[in-house]
């Protein structure tokens, strides 16, 4: 593949950077899938014009491990897919198909917050913008029953993750108060006056789960840790608005709720975030959701709780032939619930919470010193593990749930699970294994996951970051690419980092 050369102007500033990878490779990729799909449904960019679309929208990636690089590729191809341009606006769906449960223009509010994190890296920015705002505005107006609050969320921190990629203060500013009345009808709606959140499973998306209920008020990790995380966003995204008001507003409930799930959702005998009971006492399986926490980075770094992820590493744990388990497999209930037959989060293989707990690990990777027994080696391996189970058949397939011996999609057969938009996994690659850590400030944190020794060269290109066009290089020999030995990182074409070794740095644009 032929290597292209960075122009410099006469006056010192570079030239929008031609590709070092080119868009060979991204072409394959998008005419295999496009001939294995029978394209049942078209939306805003049909598989006609996905090459071109994804050509100008998606960071390219080039690396030696085959499964990760088809996956990375087919996940945005089916992202793609999800995008709708409607009378209020462009949308990203869920299921590809309509189903009786989602709102106008089948949207549904329960993944927005993966839609977002993944639809950070796009190019172009007004398709998320107006995702955002029809949520906010929108979604509601003229339905029967409530849509945006149908599920729990973390949208607000999705906004702020969104923000730290593309930033847009006036859009932020714009957005602020529709926010805070949307927290604030949270509080009203779903928190307990002990101050802790509770939530059905099923308005978790989490239904027939092990802890959960449709009808007692238990007190999940899943949305006091979303709305952790939302208050968080909302002191960030108030200081950036200029709000002081709202920042000490929001700083006193992220210390609250910090607390509140660390006290009183913290099972000690087990070493367990774990749901707690209407009836009181804890729920007593350890679930997926027990490592939600982390995905915000709520727990303090402390060993005891560090210890709760030894649990990934442990077959009776979450660690199962294709993926980790959304309960533990020694739980005597596991895998009762349906099988098949209805939405199970008893112990079937979500990629909604695969997402989430690679994520949370990451974070306990990136963020902490206490690591306990997870490492990088732990996380590359899970990674490729979620992106090695999105095959039906031998081909690419993304569907809503699994069998965690077999792989089998346990609605594989329904129309409706074709290319479920439930979950990440390209941002998974370019925030967490690679680790592009987005910055408020006019630099880039960079935090690879990649064990010593696992890949010898890795290419991701045409990264959209703070106005500017970034490429970041591993190239171990200094064959592969001719451009030097070790890890390299441009902006528009100009060298910004070069270092002999994968490490953690800060790089000011």
């Amino acid at each position: 593949m032929a290597i292209a050369l960075f122009l410099i102007l006469g006056t010192g500033a570079y030239a929008q950077q031609k590709l070092v990878s080119g868009t060979g490779k991204l072409k394959q990729y998008v005419d295999y899938f496009n001939a294995i799909d029978t394209e049942a449904v078209k939306n805003f960019v049909p598989n006609s014009e996905s090459f071109e679309w994804l050509s100008q929208n998606v960071p390219l990636l080039e690396c030696p491990d085959e499964v990760i690089e088809k996956n990375y590729y087919y996940r945005w191809w089916s992202f793609r897919k999800h995008l709708v341009k409607t009378p209020e606006g462009f949308i990203f769906t869920e299921f590809i198909e309509p189903v009786k449960h989602a709102g106008k223009y089948n949207s549904i509010s329960c993944a927005a917050g993966h839609h977002i994190y993944e639809g950070r890296w796009l190019k172009n920015t007004s398709y998320l913008q107006q995702y955002i705002d029809f949520w906010f505005y929108k979604a509601d107006v003229g339905q029967s029953k409530q849509r945006f609050h149908q599920f729990s969320s973390w949208i607000d921190d999705a906004i702020y993750q969104n923000f730290l990629v593309k930033p847009d203060q006036e859009f932020v500013k714009r957005l602020l108060p529709a926010m805070d009345a949307d927290y604030t009808k949270w509080e009203e709606q779903r928190k307990l006056p002990n101050g802790l959140f509770w939530q059905f499973d099923v308005k978790d998306g989490m239904e027939e789960s092990v802890s959960g209920s449709r009808k007692d008020q238990n007190m999940r990790p899943t949305i006091s840790s979303y709305m952790y995380g939302n208050a968080d966003a909302l002191v960030k995204l108030a200081a950036i608005s200029g709000n002081d008001t709202l920042v000490n507003k929001y700083k006193l409930k992220a210390a609250k709720l910090k607390k509140l799930v660390q006290d009183s959702l913290w099972d000690g005998n087990e070493t367990f975030f774990k749901t707690k009971l209407a009836k009181g006492g804890f729920a007593g399986a350890r679930e997926a959701i027990g490592f939600i926490p982390w995905a915000f980075n709520l727990p303090a770094d402390r060993a005891d709780y560090a210890k709760a992820w030894s649990q990934v590493l442990d077959t009776a744990g979450f660690n199962a032939p294709w993926g980790l388990t959304t309960a533990e497999r020694r739980e005597p209930t596991f895998r009762t619930r349906g099988t098949g037959h209805s939405c199970e989060w008893d112990g079937a293989l979500w990629p909604f919470a695969s997402s989430q707990t690679l994520k949370g690990m990451s974070n306990l990777l990136s963020n902490y010193k206490k690591h306990g027994e997870m490492n990088t080696t732990v996380f590359y391996k899970e990674l490729r593990k979620y992106a090695a189970s999105h095959q039906k058949n031998g081909k690419p397939y993304l569907g809503e749930y699994q069998d965690e011996k077999n792989g089998e999609w346990l609605k594989g057969d329904n129309p409706r699970s074709s290319f479920y938009n439930h979950s990440t996994f390209c941002d998974l690659v370019i925030n967490d294994l690679i680790g592009l850590k987005p910055r408020a400030d006019n630099a880039i944190g960079i935090y690879p996951l990649l064990p010593k020794n696992q890949w010898d060269w890795f290419l991701l290109d045409q990264v959209s970051y703070h106005g500017k066009m970034l490429t970041i290089l591993w190239d171990k020999t200094g064959k592969k690419y001719n451009k030097g030995k070790g890890f390299h990182i441009y902006a528009d074409g100009k060298e910004i980092y070069t270092s002999g070794s994968l490490k953690p740095a800060i790089i000011t644009l």
